[in-house]
Order: C-alpha cells, then sequence, then structure tokens
C-alpha cells in the first residue's frame, strides 16, 4: 500500500481509503475517489504540484496535500 503522492505518472491502483475523515476525504468521495474505485495517474505538472489523475471517467486536479490523504494498493 501507498500513498497517491506518491505513486508515478502512468502507474495505475485501487482506493483502498484515506488517512482521515477531512473536509477534504469527503470532497473527493463526492467527487468519485471511493475506496475500491480505480485510478490512473495521469501526470504532473511541471513542478510535480498539481497532478492529474482519471478515476472512472472523470479527469481531476490535485494538489499534493489531497493526494496525500489517499491510501492505493498499486497495480504491479
Amino acid at each position: 500500500m501507498t500513498y497517491l503522492d506518491r505513486m508515478q505518472p502512468g502507474q495505475r491502483g485501487k482506493v483502498v481509503g484515506f488517512v482521515d475523515d477531512s473536509p477534504v476525504a469527503r470532497r473527493l468521495v463526492e467527487l468519485g475517489v471511493v475506496p475500491g474505485e480505480l485510478l490512473e495517474y495521469l501526470r504532473n505538472a511541471p513542478l510535480r504540484d498539481p497532478l492529474e489523475i482519471r478515476v472512472g471517467a472523470s479527469f481531476l486536479s490535485l494538489r499534493r496535500a489531497e493526494a496525500s490523504l489517499v491510501a492505493i494498493e498499486v497495480d504491479e
């Protein structure tokens, strides 16, 4: 298990859960980042912040601080 902010572009994984029950984590759930959902880390901005992910049919840009709240099981 790792966290979304530690993944590399091109990696895929399954959402395991969240570090805490913060308002940011609740907002991510509203946007479709729910436990059991598959996601793909697409790319970084030039200074590595924000990062872009694909969850289902949606594309999201997240700050590294937000991404660090999401626990991921990376596909090998």
